[in-house]
């Protein structure tokens, strides 16, 4: 059976944010959307030293790159050289650019760029199953249980796009989901939390699933064929205009409206050479698209960085599927863990990531965009060791929620640091447990959201987004 992580620290995390829920509801029911917008100006929690903290706004955007599968921790940012062979395994950690930091030794690019990095190194939760501990990590918050698309808590970017950030044409909330030929659709289409939830359709992403890597990279909705003139879509706009309305006549609701403000965008988008220019990969040069890898991951972070350079608020790169055979999917190593993670994973995640920190540097965009790499859970502390319904082989790590290692880094962020500990063998938080919902928090306050922050759901209760603990150590 899979383990119960820290059973003292939940029951009081549990107990602690019911209240605050519940004395939240009750303090905001006479706050509208656009009071509480216009309170993130002065608004900033109980803790008004945070409040008043450079950090708070700081994020016009944010790059969350999300390892999906679950990195090991103890293999890549939380080495255990001490501890015995069946726990460290055959990785040995390397100095980096801040005295006292040591990662692995097969992130050397990252290793000498950890001044710009905080390292969380005792996240914390209690789920085993990725289609669910992913809804922990992309909101914040527990699912409830048997929840679907539109019950789940809601994405960071939904919340971002409900309180109207970004400007038109292109969206304000965009996923990348490179699909490659051999990939595994429950990673995909059942990871929960990846949506508008209960703030409804029109808060979903735009999702991208082509792979910007091939050589016919292309966005679909955002390309005009070329038998298709200007003229032709304004005629086939206004066609649709029509129809829309005569469905309006007869009915009214949110799947409709999101519908129709998809449709939309994508005209605008068709006409605007701003929004088609974001997506065209063929603008960087070469050598620029070497530097980040030219591999689905790397082209994908690449196409992030081309959409918060013009306005996108948040973009979640998900890490793809090689479609190997015989290979573990993902960072989901229950097998040949060593092997993977030196070859096919951490070069690709640490050149795509250091490439992405010196490129915003260098554009003048890292001071403004916040950047969030993480897993839904880490791996367990023996190799072999079965903590799940899918097991482990002799060399591979099964699931591990109990503790694992999710970085910040950009805008807000105090670069050089490294907050938290596990034990001895990874296996525990043994100082400052973090639960996403406090990642969530950080993140939150980074990009000017108040923790107060209240909004309705789908049954018309307010509820509080985000109802965390800041985690001022790693701000500025």
């Amino acid at each position: 059976m899979p383990s119960t992580p820290c059973p003292n620290f939940w029951n009081s995390y549990t107990a602690g944010r019911r209240d605050v829920l519940r004395a939240g509801a009750l303090s905001l029911l006479g706050l509208n959307l656009p009071q509480l917008v216009a309170a993130r100006e002065t608004i900033g929690g109980s803790d008004s030293t945070a409040a008043a903290s450079a950090s708070f706004g700081r994020a016009k955007a944010c790059i969350l790159l999300f390892m999906w599968g679950g990195p090991a921790q103890q293999d890549t940012w939380d080495l255990k050289p001490d501890a015995p062979p069946e726990v460290r395994g055959p990785f040995q950690p390397i100095d980096t650019q801040v005295p006292g930091i040591r990662i692995c030794e097969h992130f050397p690019l990252l290793a000498s760029r950890t001044d710009k990095l905080a390292i969380i190194r005792s996240m914390t939760h209690n789920n085993v199953d990725h289609t669910v501990a992913t809804h922990f990590l992309l909101t914040g918050m527990p699912p409830l249980p048997g929840g679907a698309r539109y019950t789940d808590w809601p994405h960071l970017g939904a919340v971002l796009t409900k309180l109207g950030r970004g400007h038109d044409p292109l969206p304000p909330f965009v996923s990348m989901r490179p699909k490659v030929p051999g990939d595994v659709p429950r990673f995909v289409e059942q990871s929960r939390g990846q949506f508008g939830g209960w703030l409804g359709p029109a808060c979903d992403p735009l999702t991208i699933d082509a792979n910007p890597a091939l050589p016919d990279y292309r966005v679909g909705d955002f390309e005009l064929p070329a038998e298709i003139s200007l003229r032709r879509l304004d005629d086939r706009r206004a066609l649709l205009q029509k129809i829309d309305r005569q469905v309006r006549e007869q009915a009214d609701n949110a799947t409709l409206a999101a519908v129709n403000r998809h449709y939309s965008r994508s005209f605008d988008l068709l006409h605007s050479a701003t929004g088609k220019g974001a997506f065209d990969l063929d603008a960087e040069t070469p050598e620029m698209r070497a530097r980040y890898g030219l591999n689905p991951h790397g082209q994908s972070v690449l196409q992030a960085r081309r959409l918060v350079e013009r306005g996108v608020p948040l973009v979640t790169v998900f890490w793809p599927n090689d479609g190997i055979k015989n290979v573990s999917v993902y960072w989901d190593t229950h097998s040949r863990n060593f092997i993977d993670l030196k070859d096919r994973l951490m070069p690709a995640a640490d050149l795509a990531f250091s490439t992405l920190l010196d490129d915003l540097q260098t554009r003048g965009l890292l001071d403004e965009t916040l950047i969030i790499w993480t897993g839904e859970f880490g791996r367990t502390p023996k190799i072999g060791q079965v903590n799940s319904d899918a097991g482990a082989g002799r060399d591979g790590r099964d699931h591990w929620p109990n503790c694992f290692t999710s970085i910040l880094a950009g805008a807000g962020i105090r670069g050089g640091t490294m907050y938290g500990a596990s034990d001895r063998h990874a296996a525990y938080p043994a100082a400052n447990p973090v639960a996403p919902v406090d990642l969530l928090a950080t993140v939150y306050h980074c990009l000017g959201v108040p923790p107060e922050l209240s909004l309705m759901d789908s049954q018309s209760r307010p509820q509080i987004i985000c109802p965390g603990t800041i985690i001022n150590e790693v701000l500025t």
